[in-house]
């Protein structure tokens, strides 16, 4: 198991929770961004730098995953292609993507996207909360526990 991070878009405090996890766990995790990322130096943890563009860092991370990957992202297609692909996609919120409520996610975003094309203001999410962050800690564990790396 290996864990992709989306990390243009991916909260700092997570990304610390990830560096810890990577050596604690002595799992591999790599951040894919399109900019430079600084990072603690770990056998554990790399970093991937995509050109910068339209789903750029997403493709990239959808080409490279296996089955049984872990992917970190809020980016709900990106979310889908790795379900699609065997992987398993964790929001940095907390929220566990499954093949059951993804393509209830897809149909919302789409439809966000619609109202916000058309004008109309719907507002984005809420602040990063201490909840949320204890949220992804605790799905990450579990899902970390599960896949043998304890």
């Amino acid at each position: 198991m290996q864990i992709w991070v989306d990390a243009d878009a991916c909260p700092n405090q997570i990304k610390e929770l990830l560096y810890r996890a990577a050596d604690r766990r002595q799992v591999l995790i790599t951040l894919v961004a399109n900019q430079f990322l600084r990072v603690p130096s770990s056998p554990y943890i790399k970093t991937m730098r995509v050109a910068a563009g339209f789903n750029v860092a997403d493709d990239k991370i959808v080409a490279c995953i296996d089955k049984g990957d872990l992917v970190i992202t809020a980016d709900i297609p990106l979310a889908a292609e790795a379900i699609g692909k065997g992987a398993q996609a964790l929001n940095p919120r907390g929220d566990l993507y499954s093949e059951e409520t993804i393509a209830e996610r897809l149909s919302m975003r789409n439809f966000m996207d619609e109202l916000r094309s058309g004008g109309i203001e719907a507002g984005g999410p809420a602040p990063m909360t201490p909840r949320h962050r204890q949220n992804f800690a605790n799905q990450l564990d579990r899902i970390l526990a599960a896949n043998g790396k304890s």
